[in-house]
This record gives C-alpha cells, sequence and structure tokens, in this order.
C-alpha cells in the first residue's frame, strides 16, 4: 500500500472531523473522537493540523461553503433576472444548510462559543471566498443596471449572510413559496434596482 501523503492525511482527517461534528455536535466533539474516526493517532492529528480543533472546525466550513459556492456560481450563470437569482440563491442556501449535518450544528446555541472561537479569526477569510465566486455577477449585474449601484459586494453579502442566518435560526414554518414571497417583498428592493425590483415583484 503506498504511503499517505500529508494531503491525503488532512483530507482524511478534515472527512472525520465532518463526520462527528454531524453524529456528535460541535460541542462534543474531541480531537480524541476525530482521531479514532480517522484511524489515526491524535499525534498524528496535531501534526496534520496544528491549529487543533478550531483550524478542523474552519477546514469543514470552508470545503463545504465551497461545495455551495460552486452550485451557486452555476445558478447565476443560469438566472436571467437579479431578483430571481438573489430569491433562488438565498433559498438553495438556506436549504443546503439545513441539509448538511456538520453545517447545521455550527448554528445551534450549544456549538456557538466554539464557532465564534474557531470562526472569528477568520471572518475576512470566509467573506473573501463569497466575494471571489459572486463578484463577476455582481460588477456584470452592476454594469447592466439591474443591482443598485451604490452598494459593494462585501457588503451585500455580508447583509446576505446575515439574511440566511436569520431564516435558518429562526425557522417560522414557511414553506418555499412563502419564503420565495417575502425574499422578493423585503430583501429584493435593498439589493436589486428599482425598475427590477418592481418587475420581479409583479
Amino acid at each position: 500500500m503506498p504511503p499517505v501523503t500529508g494531503d491525503a492525511t488532512r483530507e482524511r482527517i478534515i472527512d472525520a472531523a465532518e463526520a462527528c461534528f454531524g453524529r456528535f455536535g460541535v460541542a462534543k466533539t474531541t480531537v480524541e473522537d476525530i482521531a479514532a474516526a480517522a484511524k489515526l493517532s491524535r499525534a498524528t492529528v496535531y501534526r496534520s493540523v496544528t491549529g487543533g480543533r478550531d483550524e478542523l472546525i474552519l477546514a469543514v466550513v470552508v470545503r463545504d461553503l465551497r461545495r455551495f459556492l460552486d452550485r451557486l456560481a452555476e445558478r447565476l450563470r443560469r438566472e436571467r433576472s437579479v431578483s430571481e437569482a438573489i430569491v433562488e440563491g438565498t433559498l438553495d442556501a438556506v436549504t443546503f444548510v439545513r441539509e448538511e449535518p456538520a453545517i447545521a450544528h455550527f448554528l445551534v446555541p450549544e456549538a456557538a462559543g466554539h464557532m465564534q472561537a474557531a470562526v472569528a479569526g477568520a471572518a475576512e477569510h470566509v467573506l473573501a471566498l463569497c466575494c471571489e465566486y459572486v463578484r463577476p455577477h455582481f460588477e456584470q449585474a452592476q454594469r447592466q443596471r439591474t443591482l443598485r449601484a451604490d452598494i459593494e459586494v462585501e457588503g451585500t453579502v455580508e447583509f446576505l449572510f446575515r439574511i440566511i442566518t436569520s431564516l435558518i435560526v429562526m425557522d417560522r414554518d414557511r414553506d418555499d413559496d412563502g419564503l420565495r414571497r417575502f425574499l422578493r417583498t423585503y430583501v429584493v428592493p435593498v439589493i436589486a434596482a428599482p425598475t427590477s425590483g418592481r418587475t420581479a415583484s409583479a
């Protein structure tokens, strides 16, 4: 059997961490749990992931975030309307997080302290990653005057993140059509150019 490379070992550990976070929750998962799930020693885990559990939490978040952003970029390429891209992209994000146990566990109260410690120092990295994916579509929409000219991508991404998080944490049992109506009424007008917003709600 060929030796496992450093990158392969790290991926194996991240896979194990994601499985453990989904099974036990973030707060209750230990490095020992992750090492056992990866079938590696705790020393090997610490050598491969020098930041320990906090680094693993962030690694899981970023990997899942990239997976979602790949899907989002494809949707943005397909959508003809900026308003519908906002609505359907937000709906996709809410669905994605709800269906990803590892991500969903980060939003429950018992994990809040751990998530804050892990991600607070890397918030700019996460925001930059999202902006990297969204920026080309954002700039094109502003050139076409379908997006407000006085807003910037960083602030818009942060705003949508806050909306998505609140929709997940404060689940009001809306169905998809109800959520679409909510987004078209209250979120689209904040981002889309006025003519685009009126067209979308018509």
